[in-house]
């Protein structure tokens, strides 16, 4: 990790700190710059905004190139699925407890409520793009993002409000599974469904 993605890291988990700590609106960018020893300017260098240290997620591009580099004959839906799915396992698993606290601060606070689905809605774009660069229909492409975002997001929230016992990397298959083909290893009664 070069200094610019450690202090960014840094700051982010500083953040983290005192939101969970003293809340999100009580927390100031100030307090963050001074809690990962940085100056203000650059806290802005990384995030343009406080909301945005506990929205940046710098998979989009990762996604997208997953999505768009699955088969051409899979129907849009399919390749979004399935784009996700490798997405998933490519990706460093996340601390479950971490994504449970972030998730928590999330839904508690209703601006940052909101921006989950504002969030989605620019993943959605980069997907959407994707998808119509190997010559989807924008429509089929924007309805095949929406679809799955918004499923795996509803997992999400409903794995952080009901603890199950399930890691965060199962339910995500498991959510991925439930919107696929039956008789698809990865779809309805498939492995991944299966692995809980």
């Amino acid at each position: 990790m070069g200094k610019a993605a450690a202090t960014k890291a840094l700051l982010q988990e500083r953040a983290m700190e005192l939101f969970l700590s003293q809340g999100f609106d009580e927390t100031t960018v100030a307090q963050i710059a001074e809690a990962a020893q940085v100056s203000q300017m650059t806290f802005f260098r990384h995030f343009p905004t406080k909301d945005s240290v506990v929205f940046d997620d710098p998979y989009d591009p990762v996604i997208a190139g997953l999505v768009a580099a699955q088969d051409s004959a899979l129907p849009a839906m399919e390749r979004v699925r399935r784009g996700l799915l490798a997405a998933w396992s490519a990706m460093p698993g996340p601390a479950d407890s971490a994504v449970r606290d972030k998730i928590g601060l999330i839904a508690g606070h209703p601006r940052l409520a909101a921006g989950i689905w504002e969030n989605n809605r620019r993943t959605e774009d980069l997907l959407v793009k994707a998808l119509v660069g190997t010559g989807v229909a924008r429509l089929e492409a924007r309805v095949a993002a929406g679809s799955c975002l918004g499923g795996v997001t509803a997992a999400l929230l409903d794995w952080a409000a009901e603890p199950d016992g399930q890691d965060l990397r199962e339910r995500m298959g498991a959510a991925l599974a439930l919107m696929g083909a039956p008789g698809d290893p990865c779809g309805p009664g498939g492995t991944v469904r299966r692995a809980r």
